[in-house]
């Protein structure tokens, strides 16, 4: 599988594109709306801002370190921009380093669409898909396990797992 993605076939009406400079206050805002733990913190809410945005810079430099290969992509529907998915093509491996949506496409089947198309692709390549998630979010952890993927490793507070294409996915 290649860093493309024009052969992805997604559902309702999903589209994956690669990430550009113009979508950085989108990643910046998407990003926010992940961090629900930093917001219930004792401080003022300047602060807290401030905090998310030097994580969001901390993960930025950090997954640019330990994949320096990686492709970023946004999942848009109906041309908005409703999340984004980093996947790195290393080592006979696919990995999904990251995968996130807005609050208003979450809890849609959206996440398990583009999860659903990734193990095709892995599958037509023979690779395993490999992806982490944090230990206490069941609802991932248990739509990933729906899909066929295995715990591989634990080491809290993440559990890394593994999907591994069979006979059927490959001839796909």
């Amino acid at each position: 599988m290649s860093a493309s993605t024009d052969n992805l076939k997604l559902p309702q009406g999903l589209v994956i594109r690669p990430a550009t400079d113009a979508d950085k206050y989108f990643l910046k805002l998407l990003y926010h709306s992940t961090r629900s733990d930093l917001q219930y913190i004792n401080a003022h809410g300047e602060f807290i801002s401030e905090l998310i945005a030097q994580q969001y810079q901390a993960q930025t430099v950090g997954y640019s370190n330990m994949f320096p290969n990686a492709c970023y992509f946004i999942i848009e529907k109906q041309q908005q921009s409703i999340g984004r998915v980093t996947l790195d093509f290393t080592n006979e491996v696919i990995h999904v380093i990251d995968i996130a949506f807005i609050l208003e496409a979450r809890g849609k089947g959206y996440g398990k669409g583009v999860i659903q198309a990734l193990q095709i692709a892995a599958g037509k390549t023979c690779a395993p898909l490999l992806l982490s998630v944090y230990a206490n979010n069941w609802a991932a952890k248990n739509l990933y396990l729906k899909l066929g993927f295995q715990v591989e490793q634990s080491a809290t507070p993440y559990e890394r797992m593994i999907w591994y294409p069979t006979v059927k996915e490959m001839s796909a």
